[in-house]
């Protein structure tokens, strides 16, 4: 259950009219409003469904009337104050949710049925979102403002969500009024007093370090010690709540906490189960929002006595959001939690273990919280969701290569009758998988086939996309190989031809290779991007001799793109595609180092000899494959970079609409914006469907790119460019995945 105490998005004045109200639904996206008074009375309740009755029902509308005349005054509402059983006894397959208000009616909150979330400030946390990482700073600012100012700048820079400090009002906290001169009282307490009296920070400086939190962009969280400290913090309207391992068993304290409303995340060390399922009975009394944190209270606690598998437990018995608060050693314990279900993470946090205090002694120093955050969030992305398994695209790419297919086992005629001793398995993954075989026993063969073809779905299907003539407002053109040119160019009215070179081709004649023939389209090359001995083309790469062999693996395509040129008569300038470089292999490169790598290639550029060619980078996608692996790409990804490395050095680009499209869906930017930038410096395009942040190569209609908007944007800002759909292994079966993305993109283009 959720109790949303945020009421705002939620309400409409009674005497607002039904356009105001149904704004607001659009907005809170929770299909419904509630209409109060002006003093904050619940009088009806508005939902859709509503709506929808008055708009059938009414004869003539009219848009004026106050939402108080079309809403439900038979509503379910709750008492505030009612128990987490109460209010699930009010829940039914129509009502999904109660309001709930106090004794003259004035809303207070709301309750959900649903996946339990808690909220705090802006930040939902629950089981679709990521995990919320607190930098328990605590004391470890050792009194110093100046400290713990710089301890807030390194949680910023560490990723951490929230910096959480401590509060306590001694006088009233401790039996003695925190004498830590009290020759009575016991070493340990003794020594703790003596921490405290020397390393608080006064009420007025921790405002100011919460203030300071805010201007970074932080989230500063509190532990209120006692009462008078949590009257402080309401008066600071901190948006949420700690609740300290040994608080957990003091009700008075547990209460006054959860009659504040706000979210209370609470550490569950050194109690019992008992005592835990005592606290949430409290928790639930108050109807308060809470996060239970698994936690083992010893400094640094042994791995042995921290029993992760509690979490599993803890959730069963909260019925919410649960996490955990590590005080051992290191920080793989928190990313494990994270697997756990944790979504909650505290982690003490300090710049040197040595200084004076317990906490330090259990708390990562800057790079080590950084590193946990970077682990945990790798971690998330791992985790995935738990449904059908499905083949990612880089098992594609290696099912390709290692996998087997059905092929011919001898030649074979159209209109023969395919037998099991006309079918045998072999290398590589390109046609249909072997567990076909029965099916494909005993059907009519489509086509001549020789020893050794592959079988593909098509032999199977009772229709397969094949080539005719198209129209598009643009030269357009296929992707070939030497072998199969001139059955593309033989099978549809092709403008162009593009090259896709293999560093294998290389080595071959050209004019051997095309038999002399001449073609009356145009030519575009693309060259390799993997060379000889696992070169992966870079162009801006700091080792001298690695970024020479680049160039120079270049030069050979520009030579054998010469070569090619007077065979195909409508190639003035044919633009030659180049992946220029710039990937890493263990994370993105930081956007300080991008500059100096964008020179390198104009530099590299620059060296070539270019005469009679166009040399254009293809724009990249965030996370390119190599050897059916995944790398980090850094460069020709956002529109700003393109923009200016094309304007500073006098390119002009390949368009990879698949590529941009999970470019601008992992830089969180508007594709449709990137398409207006770049439009203008685009020569020739890969019109491609995609899919997620590393979904490329799709078929047009199987991903999510929103091919009107941009043949739109394409028409008005790169009206001549060139393309050809670069489908995902497209050329197989005689090319029907280009036949077929042709057919779609017709209409569009």
């Amino acid at each position: 259950m959720i109790i949303e105490r945020n009421i705002a998005p939620l309400i409409v004045f009674a005497e607002e009219d039904i356009v105001s109200a149904l704004r607001k639904i659009s907005v809170n996206q929770r299909g419904f409003v509630l209409c109060v008074s002006a003093s904050g009375k619940l009088e009806a309740v508005l939902t859709d469904g509503d709506v929808r009755r008055w708009l059938v029902d009414g004869g003539q509308f009219d848009f004026g009337v106050s939402a108080a005349m079309v809403a439900n005054k038979q509503f379910v509402a709750a008492k505030d104050g009612a128990s987490e059983d109460e209010l699930n006894d009010l829940f039914s397959d129509r009502v999904t949710f109660v309001p709930i208000v106090d004794g003259q009616r004035h809303l207070r909150a709301v309750a959900f049925r649903g996946q339990p979330v808690v909220r705090i400030g802006d930040r939902v946390i629950g089981p679709e979102s990521p995990a919320y990482i607190i930098a328990e700073i605590g004391n470890n600012h050792n009194g110093s403002i100046e400290l713990a100012k710089r301890l807030v700048e390194l949680a910023v820079e560490a990723g951490a969500d929230c910096a959480k400090f401590q509060m306590r009002d001694m006088s009233s906290l401790y039996r003695n009024e925190g004498d830590s001169d009290d020759a009575s009282a016991d070493l340990g307490a003794q020594y703790t007093l003596d921490l405290l009296s020397r390393f608080q920070l006064p009420v007025d400086e921790m405002f100011q370090v919460f203030d300071y939190c805010h201007e970074l962009g932080i989230q500063p969280l509190c532990t209120p010690w006692d009462e008078a400290s949590l009257a402080r913090l309401e008066a600071y309207d901190m948006p949420a709540y700690k609740l300290a391992s040994a608080d957990l068993t003091n009700h008075p304290l547990l209460s006054a906490m959860a009659r504040t409303g706000k979210t209370l995340i609470c550490s569950t060390g050194m109690s019992t189960q008992g005592e835990i399922e005592n606290a949430i009975a409290v928790l639930k009394r108050h109807t308060a929002p809470y996060v239970l944190l698994h936690c083992n209270s010893t400094y640094p606690a042994p791995f042995k006595d921290i029993n992760l598998a509690y979490i599993r437990r803890l959730e069963k018995l909260s019925g919410g959001v649960v996490g955990y608060s590590g005080h051992e050693r290191g920080y793989f314990i928190p990313v494990a939690a994270v697997a756990m279900g944790a979504k909650v993470i505290e982690k003490h946090f300090t710049v040197d273990r040595g200084m004076e205090g317990n906490d330090h002694r259990v708390s990562l120093l800057p790079d080590e919280f950084s590193a946990m955050v970077r682990a945990i969030r790798e971690v998330e992305e791992a985790m995935g969701y738990g449904g059908a398994r499905g083949i990612t695209q880089g098992e594609m790419m290696n099912r390709e290569v290692l996998a087997k297919s059905l092929v011919a086992a001898r030649p074979i005629r159209a209109g023969q009758q395919i037998a099991d001793e006309d079918i045998q398995i072999r290398s590589p993954g390109q046609g249909l998988q072997p567990y076909f075989r029965a099916e494909l026993v005993g059907r009519i063969a489509k086509r001549d086939m020789i020893e050794g073809d592959f079988f593909f779905q098509s032999d199977l299907a009772d229709a397969v996309a094949s080539a005719r003539d198209y129209r598009f407002d643009r030269p357009f053109g296929v992707p070939v190989r030497y072998h199969d040119l001139q059955k593309m160019i033989g099978a549809t009215n092709l403008d162009l031809v593009e090259f896709h070179l293999s560093y294998k081709d290389m080595e071959l004649d050209p004019v051997r290779m095309l038999d002399g023939a001449t073609f009356d389209i145009a030519l575009v090359v693309h060259s390799p991007e993997l060379f000889a001995g696992d070169h992966i083309m870079d162009l801006c790469s700091e080792d001298d001799v690695y970024r020479q062999r680049s160039i120079d693996e270049l030069q050979r395509v520009i030579d054998i793109t010469r070569t090619l040129k007077p065979h195909f008569t409508k190639s003035a300038r044919p633009p030659i595609i180049i992946n220029a470089g710039g990937f890493s292999a263990d994370g993105p490169i930081t956007a300080e180092r991008r500059p100096a790598m964008y020179d390198r290639i104009a530099d590299a550029l620059s060296r070539l000899d270019k005469e009679g060619v166009e040399i254009i980078p293809q724009t990249m996608p965030p996370y390119p494959w190599h050897f059916g692996g995944q790398r980090y790409h850094n460069l020709f990804l956002s529109a700003e970079d393109i923009v200016r490395f094309c304007s500073e050095h006098g390119y002009r680009i390949c368009l990879d609409v698949s590529h941009s499209a999970l470019a601008a869906t992992h830089l969180k930017t508007s594709f449709q914006e990137l398409l207006r930038q770049v439009g203008p410096y685009t020569c020739h395009m890969h019109i491609v469907d995609a899919a997620g942040v590393d979904g490329e190569g799709l078929q047009i209609g199987d991903g999510t790119v929103d091919f009107a908007m941009v043949a739109d944007v394409l028409r008005e800002t790169a009206p001549d460019a060139s393309f050809i759909p670069e489908i995902w292994q497209g050329h197989k079966d005689d090319g029907a995945g280009f036949w077929q993305a042709l057919d779609r993109l017709e209409q569009w283009f």
